[in-house]
């Protein structure tokens, strides 16, 4: 009898022991996926949050900045419930932010024009502005395949986003073939600056009032004048030898009788 309820013990501490193994591997199962989900919010924020204190670097509308704040909105209100001691931090963000989209819906502005654009002077800038727009096009598309905006708002806002992709190709585009013709390389200067003039006719034909357009295809046309011309000088000049003038009258010369 007394061994019989020891088996029974044993048993009964042995189920104890799995079932507490189990709600263990149980929370730390939940834990883990509640921190990935927390993660995957966390990096929405700052992935919005770094496009949106770039923003700066070029035109953008009104519509973008509502996008831009809206996706961050939403994962605050994903990362809320599972945030535990970040929570406050999170909420009082959540708070402002509310506050700043009704302030935009309230009083939407114009998006500027895109003519006024001008490329930063650093090279750093440049580089983070492209890297912006980048993002900031992919953001624009994954929004609205979500539904998240308007089929003609994507279509305008994109179409901008393109047009400040070609002419930063543009400007790159014309430092190289300045610093190829720099290190004489005039076949790649003139390729290059041929390259980026048919760009910027397209953009032309966009946009034909577009002052900057109009500024760069001319300095284009001087900057292929000049790369055909130094060209033209660096090619060796060809000076026919004495000895081949002399073959050449030999041959020619009357035939003698013999």
């Amino acid at each position: 009898m007394i061994f019989a309820s020891v088996l029974i013990l044993l048993g009964v501490l042995l189920l104890l022991v799995i079932g507490i193994s189990i709600i263990q591997q149980q929370k730390a199962r939940v834990e883990a996926e509640r921190r990935i989900e927390l993660a995957r919010h966390r990096a929405v924020i700052d992935e919005t949050e770094e496009v949106l204190s770039n923003t700066g670097l070029f035109p953008c509308s009104s519509d973008l900045i509502l996008m831009l704040y809206r996706r961050v909105e939403n994962a605050l209100t994903g990362a809320l419930p599972i945030a535990r001691n970040q929570s406050s931090d999170y909420e009082r963000r959540l708070i402002d932010l509310r506050g700043q989209i009704q302030v935009l819906q309230s009083t939407p502005k114009p998006a500027p024009a895109i003519e006024l654009f001008r490329l930063p002077d650093s090279d750093r800038q440049i580089l983070t502005l492209v890297q912006t727009l980048k993002k900031m096009k992919a953001i624009l598309r994954a929004e609205h395949n979500k539904g998240k905006v308007d089929p003609s708002v994507f279509s305008q806002e994109e179409q901008r986003i393109d047009s400040l992709q070609l002419r930063i190709n543009v400007d790159s585009m014309l430092g190289r073939s300045r610093a190829a013709c720099f290190m004489k390389q005039y076949g790649s200067a003139k390729q290059m600056v041929t390259k980026a003039l048919a760009t910027l006719h397209t953009i032309k034909a966009q946009t034909p009032n577009d002052p900057f357009i109009a500024q760069k295809v001319e300095e284009a046309k001087a900057m292929l004048e000049e790369i055909t011309g130094a060209q033209k000088s660096a090619q060796p000049v060809v000076i026919k030898s004495k000895s081949d003038d002399d073959d050449i009258d030999v041959l020619f010369q009357p035939k003698k009788k013999w």
